[in-house]
């Protein structure tokens, strides 16, 4: 038997204006002009590597809403981008899981997310808890494929880059 593959692409919002030169709310803290731009860049490096997004999911905050578009833009996708309350910050990694696990075993989710959620929900995929030390770098990225339903402890890690390597790639 054939089991269908579902890759997640955990990416890391892009520089955002720092909480101390923000008078604002901070669900509204936007992404600075750097900022737009690196992501921009380290999207590109994302198709470099093939990636074909099926959904596109951000968390509400709008510095992940803004680099969410900028996939949006940079993939050709239509159709609104998928807001989830499962990538907030503070949202439990499990919380996560269950919303993969809803979509179709060959999907190919982009999920636009903030530290230090993204690293906890990595390694609750790959290593079925919460570890220290993973942890993304603002418009880094890594994939991780399942085999199958997504659950804890069955993902496998495909890569994780930096923004950096994600930007070499788009310039190669």
């Amino acid at each position: 038997m054939v089991t269908a593959s579902m890759e997640c692409i955990l990416f890391r919002h892009g520089i955002a204006v720092e909480r101390a030169d923000w008078d604002g709310e901070e669900t509204l803290r936007p992404l600075t002009p750097a900022g737009r731009k690196k992501s921009r860049k380290a999207v590109a490096g994302l198709r470099r590597l093939g990636v074909s997004p099926t959904h596109l999911f951000s968390s509400p905050l709008a510095r992940a809403l803004q680099t969410a578009q900028l996939a949006r833009k940079a993939f050709g996708m239509r159709g609104e981008i998928a807001v989830k309350n499962e990538l907030l910050p503070d949202a439990p990694p499990a919380e996560l899981l269950v919303l993969l696990a809803s979509l179709p075993e060959h999907a190919c989710v982009i999920c636009v997310g903030h530290e230090p959620h993204l690293g906890a929900a990595a390694s609750v995929m790959a290593f079925g808890k919460a570890t220290a030390g993973l942890s993304l770098k603002k418009a880094g990225g890594c994939s991780l494929g399942f085999d199958g339903k997504p659950r804890a402890g069955r993902g496998t890690l495909n890569w994780w880059m930096t923004p950096a390597q994600l930007r070499a790639l788009a310039s190669r």
